[in-house]
């Protein structure tokens, strides 16, 4: 059986908002936030992996484990095979949920249905949100996910797409990797699509990877900029998810 760990990356850099991941929010740094909502998904133990002792210390308070990562690993999935291979080199976990460490609003529901979308024959797991509105559909920064009937990922793109009448399906910023699978995406050299979209997953995909994907009702923004956190703090002030 599965034994499967949340590994939440983090670092302290941010070209808009700096040191976001200890940004307040009611009191409490985002990075416990998410380690809150980790912990009540009940996928597994929770691990962040931190680029600072800062991020390390609150996570350690927070009751998390933390590792420290090299900070000038290039992805938070470089930097949860890192923390993961540090503290777990007797293999006992063998799937790997990447939660972002700027998603305090995501529902822990959500983060046990990316969990359970990883079905025998995958590789990673993820999430898509369905949308129907035209400014979405045309902002390269929503990424769009294109799945076929079964939940197989096709495509990722900052396109339009697909084309013609139907929502889009947004992709939403969590990966459930195979230990194997994450060992092979981070050892292999970016890939042409993922450096023309500037998506990682692209990787996966051009390397023969499955992906499946979920859907949710819910989009969960992450926190990139100063407006995002006051969005996150007005969400939050009604308790969290």
């Amino acid at each position: 059986m599965s034994q499967t760990i949340i590994v939440i990356p983090a670092r302290m850099a941010s070209t808009r908002l700096p040191g976001k991941p200890i940004a307040d929010i009611h009191g409490r740094p985002m990075i416990a936030w998410v380690i809150a909502l980790a912990q009540r998904s009940g996928v597994g133990p929770v691990l962040v992996a931190a680029a600072e002792t800062e991020i390390a210390d609150a996570a350690r308070t927070a009751g998390a484990e933390a590792v420290l990562t090299d900070p000038d690993l290039p992805s938070g999935s470089d930097r949860v095979h890192a923390a993961l291979e540090a503290f777990d080199s007797a293999r006992r976990f063998d799937v790997a949920v990447n939660l972002q460490g700027d998603m305090p609003t995501m529902a822990p529901a959500d983060v046990a249905r990316a969990a359970a979308a990883l079905r025998p024959g995958a590789d990673i797991a993820t999430l898509v949100s369905p949308s129907s509105d035209a400014a979405e559909r045309d902002n390269p920064n929503v990424v769009k996910a294109i799945r076929a009937a079964d939940g197989r990922c096709l495509a990722f793109t900052r396109a339009s797409a697909p084309w013609g009448e139907g929502p889009i399906e947004r992709h939403v910023g969590i990966y459930v990797y195979r230990r194997d699978a994450l060992a092979r995406f981070v050892a292999a050299p970016p890939s042409p699509l993922e450096l023309r979209e500037k998506l990682e997953q692209m990787r996966a995909l051009e390397m023969g990877m499955t992906i499946v994907a979920d859907a949710v009702a819910d989009f969960p923004k992450g926190v990139d900029s100063p407006s995002d956190l006051e969005a996150a703090r007005a969400l939050l002030a009604r308790g969290p998810p």
